[in-house]
């Protein structure tokens, strides 16, 4: 099924609200003038059914305009899932009124800074909101060293550095186990990031989610699924091309998360970390996904949207989206 163009949406939505907003505001005082436009600048996801809001559609360059890649599912306008807990994405889960006490998990593709630097900013956030329950981090497994390689942490050994009592910020260490005081924990989780098996051990009373080991370079990292609300989301994100375990994880998905880090014409050792829209095309297609959204839009891909439309379309015909900060897509 071919869903409308979303440039064509974002056309006519903004220029109606726009107007809807000038009769507002011209019949209110100063004050309210305001509050209009903060709502204005407010995204929205629909009071039922299942959201995808792009907290992050940008890469980690910090003259893009764009927020690094991370995302929130919504499920009935109640946020239930993180997926990379990126630098600044915790200010825009705020103004997506998103809550941490609904909040089912908190996932991470690798462990990078550029994935993992906000963690803390959402675990205060908990804390402040009150949360009396578990909260888990899940993510990959650590790699050693290998060469004149770089060390990469599992996502417990992350957490307990973060935030454990002789991590960066202690204050946080009473929301860890053994150490935590109170009802709201902290609850780190190792995946296996090797292999292809996939893993999916943890389900809650909203969704369930399974992950995939991907390769991304010599940095562990996973694919991850989210069932919830009768939908499926993949979350391929930082991914290089890789035989049929990809499409079969990603089969039938009502909507495929990749990352679009590099162009078409790229060549070298990028390939090893990042797909090509070719590729992205292909996996598409062999997936059978109902949409493709695209984030991690770096300064390497911004400006050749045709050119990658072009590549992607070569191979699948279905909805595509590039994503961009703070807007919420329906499934």
């Amino acid at each position: 099924m071919k869903y409308p163009a979303p440039s064509a949406v974002r056309r006519f939505l903004p220029n109606l609200t726009l107007a809807v907003l000038a009769l507002i505001a011209a019949s209110l005082p100063a004050q309210a003038e305001d509050v209009v436009r903060k709502q204005d600048a407010t995204p929205y996801c629909g009071d039922e059914g299942v959201w995808l809001q792009i907290l992050g559609g940008g890469g980690q360059e910090l003259d893009d305009g764009e927020t690094p890649a991370s995302y929130a599912v919504f499920l009935d306008n109640k946020a239930r899932l993180i997926v990379d807990p990126a630098s600044g994405a915790s200010s825009l889960f705020d103004r997506s009124g998103g809550r941490m006490t609904d909040v089912d998990a908190i996932v991470l593709s690798h462990n990078g800074p550029e994935r993992a630097v906000d963690l803390p900013a959402f675990l205060v956030g908990a804390r402040t909101a009150q949360r009396n329950r578990l909260l888990p981090v899940i993510g990959p497994t650590g790699a050693p060293a290998a060469g004149a390689g770089t060390r990469h942490l599992a996502t417990t050994e992350l957490v307990a550095r973060l935030i454990g009592p002789n991590g960066a910020f202690p204050s946080l260490a009473n929301t860890l186990p053994p150490n935590a005081t109170g009802r709201f924990r902290a609850s780190p989780r190792d995946v296996p990031a090797t292999g292809g098996r996939r893993w999916s051990d943890f389900a809650s009373a909203n969704l369930e989610l399974e992950a995939l080991p991907v390769t991304h370079g010599d940095i562990p990292a996973l694919a991850w699924a989210v069932d919830i609300g009768g939908k499926r989301i993949v979350f391929a994100a930082d991914s290089a091309s890789q035989r049929g375990a990809l499409a079969a994880f990603a089969a039938n998905a009502d909507a495929l998360v990749i990352h679009h880090s590099i162009p078409e014409n790229t060549r070298g050792t990028l390939t090893e970390f990042h797909m090509t829209p070719t590729q992205i095309g292909q996996l598409a297609a062999q997936a059978e996904v109902r949409m493709v959204i695209l984030g991690h839009r770096t300064n390497r891909t911004r400006g050749r949207e045709t050119l990658s439309t072009q590549a992607i379309e070569a191979h699948y015909q279905g909805s595509l989206i590039f994503a961009n900060d703070l807007e919420c897509w329906g499934l």
